[in-house]
């Protein structure tokens, strides 16, 4: 079910940062407005691609208020491992933002984003029904929450593995959300910053649709 709406899970989840700093998070109740991206695996293909354009906008979702945060099902250590690997050698070495460490797989199982199959065995002894996993690597789909200052969520997309994110979509949606904030106005297809918005009204529509 989506998420958008409604509360973060309250959920605390270790994270490591390029100095190897050991921090905690909990986004039900976020010190900002925050961005965190989920992704499959350190040390693969299209993961680095994404890190390394989240860190080249950085400053961009700091100008705007947002904090980002990574995050995978690897361990605190193979993430520091992954930030101390030089970009030529496939690594994220000068990326400045934290990575969340859902090694134990608690928040994922929340989020409902894993990739795994279950199936269900009967074990008489216990008298229960244990979940047993079938098929699947059992690590996150490409999934994006953007979440306010509240622990709110307000965005949510998750992309299959072989995909990668457009970081200037999320830049765009979050100038959408400080627009309407402000102003009241909703955002039509295509908005960017600084283009005409419009009233959520039917004269509102009309006058938009008759002028653009």
């Amino acid at each position: 079910m989506s998420l958008v709406g409604k509360q973060f899970p309250d959920v605390t989840v270790k994270a490591i940062n390029e100095d190897g700093d050991e921090l905690e998070f909990n986004l039900s109740q976020p010190d900002k407005p925050t961005l965190v991206f989920w992704y499959p695996k350190d040390f693969t293909f299209v993961c680095p691609t994404e890190i390394h354009a989240f860190q080249e906008e950085l400053q961009s979702f700091e100008d705007r208020g947002y904090q980002v945060l990574g995050a995978s099902c690897d361990t605190a250590e193979v993430h520091f491992a992954w930030l101390s690997t030089s970009k030529d050698n496939g690594g994220i070495e000068g990326v400045t933002f934290p990575l969340l460490a859902d090694s134990r797989r608690a928040l994922a199982k929340k989020l409902d984003i894993l990739d795994y199959e279950v199936e269900h065995s009967w074990t008489p002894e216990d008298d229960e029904i244990e979940k047993v996993i079938k098929d699947g690597d059992n690590v996150t789909f490409r999934a994006t929450y953007l979440i306010d200052k509240d622990g709110k969520v307000w965005h949510e997309s998750v992309n299959d593995m072989p995909i990668g994110r457009n970081v200037h979509e999320y830049l765009r949606l979050i100038d959408a959300k400080a627009h309407l904030d402000k102003h009241g106005e909703v955002c039509p297809a295509n908005w960017e910053k600084g283009d005409i918005a419009m009233d959520a009204t039917r004269d509102g529509v009309a006058n938009y649709l008759k002028n653009n």
